[in-house]
């Protein structure tokens, strides 16, 4: 206990320093209020705004999108690579599957780049999402993979790797120079703003797995400190975005902790992010009891559960899961649509061992071949049956 507590106390200090270095305040709650050792919020919309908003939603179901034809956010949205042709194909085959809603992620060096035109893109996809009846939860910020962005044409996918091109933002110079925070705040509050009473848009992730050290790809490319800028930086985030004051609720999902029997020995961030979140989104690429369990512990904060990452088939977690979550009203968006330039078809450890002379014997991500095509009939049968596309078509085709 000793140890744990003096643990405690030295990561405490370093975040303080750190705040105090970069010229950032924020409170950092280290006590043990249950659960989970969270302690209260802050500046959150109420349990009772929460699952007020949630009562008004349908069933959520999606994935996380990205067309085929881009390797990554930046190809997705620079004007010379946006493809609204292919994002019109794919998200009328996602309106087939009866799903309603997409995980999508933006950059910070989009906004910098061409506020506007960023802008007038988003516009265009929004509208194209709308006809297919489809309202996207937008991500703003994301850790993982590579550390390095850049502008202008991406290279090409590494033959063999599952998502080989994708990008973080920020990148790991911008989380380290505080003199760029204004800038990051910025591209925050002018993407919400712009969108902040816009219906076609769901709700807003903040960070997607912001402790995330990609600890088997970019180690030797991570700042050595950057768990302690990113819990000093988080709050603020939030602060950013509840200062415009949005109508769509705001979140950021914890993750990694799929063997967690009850949400205990959470880390600071993980407190952070269930502490400041409207309502409560989860990663967990576990199996059917994995997920029961998560899902457990996170009904004890009495706000809406939203699953923003699952579905990995080598691991367990399949769509099967779907008729669980839909009795436990949790909202499930899976990784990946159409196969494409990101390949996360391929499994993560695709990084040590690529899949060059030959293909995995089991899709790792993704629904959909690139023509269409379902990769499991039977998934995609489930998904129309719980979805209720199927029961509609039959009834429209009487």
């Amino acid at each position: 206990m000793a140890s744990s507590m003096a643990s405690i106390s030295k990561g405490v200090s370093l975040v303080t320093r750190l705040l105090q270095s970069i010229g950032l305040t924020a409170v950092l709650f280290v006590g043990c209020t249950p659960p989970g050792g969270v302690s209260p919020r802050t500046a959150a919309w109420s349990d009772q705004q929460a699952n007020a908003w949630y009562s008004d939603q349908p069933w959520l179901v999606g994935s996380n999108y990205v067309p085929r034809s881009a390797v990554n956010q930046l190809e997705m949205w620079q004007e010379e690579t946006f493809d609204p042709a292919a994002i019109e194909q794919e998200l009328d085959w996602a309106e087939e599957l009866g799903m309603n809603t997409m995980r999508v992620f933006l950059h910070d060096l989009l906004w910098q780049q061409d506020s506007a035109g960023f802008r007038r893109r988003i516009d265009q996809f929004l509208g194209i999402a709308a006809r297919h009846g489809i309202r996207p939860m937008f991500v703003i910020f994301d850790a993982v993979w590579d550390p390095a962005p850049q502008l202008g044409a991406q290279p090409p996918p590494t033959p063999g790797i599952h998502n080989s091109g994708w990008v973080q933002s920020p990148a790991a110079t911008a989380l380290a120079d505080s003199a760029q925070y204004p800038r990051l705040k910025g591209y925050v509050q002018g993407v919400i703003r712009t969108y902040a009473n816009d219906p076609r848009v769901l709700a807003w992730d903040l960070w997607n797995e912001p402790d995330n050290e990609n600890p088997h790809s970019y180690a030797r490319e991570e700042l050595r400190d950057k768990v302690a800028r990113v819990t000093a930086l988080l709050p603020q985030v939030f602060e950013w975005a509840r200062a415009v004051d949005p109508t769509q609720p705001l979140t950021s999902g914890v993750w990694g902790i799929e063997n967690n029997p009850d949400g205990s020995n959470l880390s600071e961030i993980k407190r952070i992010q269930l502490r400041e979140s409207d309502f409560i989104t989860f990663h967990n690429y576990g199996g059917a009891q994995s997920f029961q369990r998560q899902v457990a512990w996170l009904k004890q904060y009495n706000r809406p559960i939203i699953c923003t990452e699952y579905m990995a088939r080598p691991t367990g977690s399949t769509f099967a899961l779907l008729p669980l979550a839909k009795e436990e009203e949790v909202g499930m968006i899976n990784w990946g649509f159409v196969v494409g330039k990101t390949q996360t078809h391929l499994p993560w450890d695709s990084w040590q061992r690529p899949y060059v002379r030959e293909q995995p014997a089991v899709w790792f991500h993704e629904v959909l071949h690139p023509d269409g095509t379902p990769y499991v009939q039977a998934e995609v049968d489930l998904i129309r049956r719980l979805t209720g596309i199927e029961k509609a078509l039959r009834v429209g085709a009487n």
